[in-house]
């Protein structure tokens, strides 16, 4: 396993890192599941810097290639997510050859093709940071991380709604989403959000999630009999929590879960264990409290690629109306 970075290429060094990565990942040198080098660690490694490491994990993180967690590091995904990413990079490249014969058809030189392409990229992105999402959820704990997830524009701004808010007190809900440009919520929940959002022709779209696939793994290799409790916020992602590890045919773990906030509470319920799987929320708080050092998982859910591409597609289509 070798990088090849030539700064003579005149391809941004980023880019040159982001594509040796992927051929580690197709080749099956970096596997999934595994923790990649931190950017500072691979800047010293390669003799770059570090914001040209950076540049590329947001590349590929973007594409669902990698993910970071919190005070974890970056983890491979899903080495199939490359070679989609690959096949969606074709399919645009055709399409972009598709206008540049038809502006040269209609008289354009391809230098104006590029000028105009251009100030239509900048103004889309003008458009889309004035927009704002409202994400409705049940988990508190997926609000709170939701819009680092997605990977949108950083001027996407976001308006987190609770869902047992928005059922107690609907017209503080739809007066919030009045103040928003589209609503997101998962396909759990997407039939119960139309009956709730009263404000007219504003967009639903429900989106995917998955758990990070490094949490099963770790989780799946647990030895049997493993007394595993979940620390989160409610009981509601208690229940996701287990019946994800149901889906991926974990069963051989006892699991035990709490919700309380109590330190003393806490603290024996972390003695009473031998992991501990936790949602991000309160992996700190846990954290000082596991003083024998035991097993901890951070559980995260993540939007699936193809519910990312879905989102910016419907900002887009949202911009251009």
């Amino acid at each position: 396993m070798s990088f090849h970075l030539d700064r003579k290429k005149g391809i941004p060094m980023y880019l040159q890192l982001s594509n040796d990565i992927k051929k580690f990942i197709q080749s099956g040198a970096w596997e999934a599941g595994k923790k990649v080098p931190t950017e500072r660690e691979l800047a010293e490694k390669l003799n770059i810097s570090r914001n040209t490491v950076s540049s590329a994990y947001r590349e590929l993180e973007a594409a669902g290639i990698l993910v970071s967690t919190q005070g974890r590091g970056t983890f491979v995904t899903d080495s199939d997510a490359v070679n989609r990413r690959e096949s969606s990079k074709d399919r645009l490249l055709k399409i972009v050859d598709i206008a540049i014969e038809e502006a040269a058809e209609l008289g354009f030189h391809i230098d104006e093709f590029l000028v105009i392409t251009h100030q239509r990229v900048l103004a889309k992105k003008e458009m889309l940071s004035k927009v704002r999402v409202a994400f409705i959820e049940c988990n508190k704990e997926q609000l709170d991380h939701f819009s680092r997830d997605l990977h949108l524009d950083p001027g996407v701004s976001f308006v987190p709604i609770l869902l047992d808010d928005f059922r107690c007190s609907p017209e503080e809900g739809n007066k919030l989403i009045t103040t928003t440009d589209l609503v997101l919520t998962t396909f759990f929940h997407l039939q119960e959000v139309k009956e709730l959002v009263k404000v007219k022709g504003i967009d639903i779209v429900g989106i995917a999630l998955d758990p990070q696939l490094e949490t099963i793994v770790k989780i799946a290799r647990l030895p049997q009999g493993t007394r595993l409790g979940i620390v989160c916020l409610s009981d509601t992602f208690v229940a996701k929590i287990k019946s994800s590890l149901r889906r991926a045919g974990i069963e051989h773990l006892e699991i035990f879960a709490t919700t309380t906030k109590d330190p003393g509470m806490l603290r024996d319920f972390i003695d009473r264990v031998d992991a501990v799987v936790v949602s991000p929320n309160r992996h700190k708080e846990v954290t000082n409290l596991n003083k024998e050092h035991k097993t901890e998982i951070e559980f995260r859910y993540l939007p699936d690629a193809g519910s990312v591409n879905v989102v910016k597609s419907a900002l887009l289509e949202l911009k251009r109306s």
